[in-house]
């Protein structure tokens, strides 16, 4: 079987430490993550990819792996959890799980061809450990709802009542919506022996395509429904179990390059997201992205509204040495300001102050006080002489928005100032967390200029405490 899929997953080749970024040894890419939480164990359920999703026809040909860890530090890999054991099977494709009378219970589709069509059908396993699963027969136990597509009816998200009543959320679409290209939605099933099922009303309709990858969860006071659209997430919150659902005042998940973002609880009420950074065609820094990539990690917060916001886990940021020494250069309208600062004053026009020798890999930490009205400021990272070449990262107050070279997030509070900045680097992979309330990222290739530029334009913004570290090596 591992030669018809061609993936061969060892554990115990993976590193057991840096979770965040993490891309498995041997040739492989993590895709959906499925994160879970029990008894101070965090599980990440995620799918192990080879060749970019091609697999088998072109259908997936994707497994379940899982990887432990009490304290999201160390961590260890296992073998394959839910695997692909016959021909029929194409991908066992995202999922969820829960844990209800002594059991782990992993609900997932399986991707098949059924005369010539692709369906995606129901199935579950179980498992007294949370590591290795048992197939439940029937396989698959349900093939369709009525009313909705039979292509496309995967990814459920899976909870148990109080009453002991499993429920599932499933990505679809209806047969007939009232909007054509409104059709996507998530089918409500329900059933107490897993054997007859129940089809409620759908708990979200009217979506531009498949809500993938659907999350639900009931933190501080709020029920919070996640979903993907085109690997872009978002979510929508509600006091009921089963909404009516308000849109939030900003989509915090919504990052181009963290896709599929799913969630769980942690120790102390802490809840953590985890998505996956898609690699670029023919690694190029305009190109499109394609299935499979780096794990990246991330923590929530309940602002007081209710909205999410969110930040890097405190124990995955990636370890460093300390901070290096680099003369800052004031170029244009900028002058020192205290240790390891600068304040650019350019109502005129662009201000700029730089360093040089900058490591590829490091992490970039500062506070930046915008004073007054500002057009934009920012950075230019991995720049060459005078930033003809680098990645811009570009904050506008006006716009409320903040840019990452060819990605951006928008209703971004806040950066009137003042904002701290925290910016990971790792082997192309550029992390930015804007106060501790937002997060973006991008996968990066062809820019390795050593060069570190700050602007303002139109306006006056000191940069404080910069601190340049580089990354310790794996």
């Amino acid at each position: 079987m591992n030669a018809q899929i061609g993936v061969r997953f060892d554990p115990s080749v993976q590193p057991t430490q840096d979770m965040q970024y993490f891309r498995p040894t041997g040739n492989l890419n993590v895709g959906d993550c499925m994160p879970f939480y029990h008894n101070g164990l965090f599980s990440l359920f995620w799918l192990v990819d080879s060749l970019h999703g091609e697999n088998l026809q072109g259908l997936g040909g994707h497994q379940w792996v899982v990887s432990t860890s009490r304290d999201l530090k160390s961590w260890t890999h296992h073998p394959i959890a839910i695997g692909i054991d016959q021909n029929w099977e194409k991908s066992i494709c995202t999922g969820s799980v829960a844990y209800y009378d002594n059991k782990y219970y992993a609900f997932y589709a399986t991707r098949l061809l059924n005369n010539g069509n692709i369906n995606e059908q129901l199935s579950y396993a179980v498992s007294s450990d949370g590591l290795h699963f048992d197939k439940q027969q029937p396989n698959p136990f349900y093939t369709s709802a009525p009313g909705y597509s039979q292509r496309n009816f995967r990814d459920p998200k899976v909870f148990v009542d109080k009453k002991g009543v499993f429920h599932l959320f499933v990505a679809s679409e209806q047969n007939d919506p009232a909007l054509n290209h409104a059709a996507g939605c998530l089918v409500h099933l329900s059933s107490k022996d897993l054997k007859a099922w129940t089809v409620h009303e759908p708990i979200l309709t009217g979506q531009p395509s498949v809500p993938e990858c659907p999350d639900y969860f009931f933190w501080k006071g709020w029920y919070y429904l996640m979903y993907s659209d085109n690997s872009n997430t978002y979510y929508v919150k509600s006091r009921n179990p089963y909404g009516p659902w308000q849109e939030p005042k900003s989509q915090t998940l919504n990052e181009d390059w963290s896709n599929v973002v799913k969630t769980a609880a942690f120790k102390d009420d802490r809840r953590i997201a985890v998505g996956w950074i898609p690699d670029r065609r023919d690694n190029k820094d305009d190109a499109g992205e394609i299935f499979g990539g780096s794990a990246v990690f991330r923590e929530l917060k309940q602002l007081s509204d209710g909205t999410l916001a969110t930040e890097f886990p405190e124990e995955m940021i990636p370890k460093t040495s300390a901070p290096l020494n680099r003369e800052l250069i004031t170029d244009l309208y900028a002058k020192h300001s205290g240790k390891n600062g600068v304040i650019i004053e350019a109502p005129n026009g662009t201000g700029a102050a730089h360093l040089t020798d900058i490591p590829l890999n490091c992490r970039i930490t500062m506070e930046v006080e915008p004073i007054g009205n500002n057009a934009q400021y920012g950075l230019y990272l991995h720049a060459d002489k005078n930033a003809q070449n680098g990645y811009r990262l570009n904050l506008s107050a006006q716009n409320h928005r903040v840019s990452l070279a060819n990605t951006n997030i928008e209703a971004v509070d806040g950066l009137e100032g003042p904002v701290k900045l925290d910016i990971v680097i790792r082997n192309g992979i550029i992390d930015v967390c804007i106060d501790n309330k937002r997060t973006i990222v991008n996968r990066t290739y062809e820019q390795q200029g050593k060069y570190l530029y700050l602007y303002a334009k139109h306006g006056k913004v000191a940069f404080k405490s910069i601190l340049i570290r580089p990354l310790l090596e794996k």
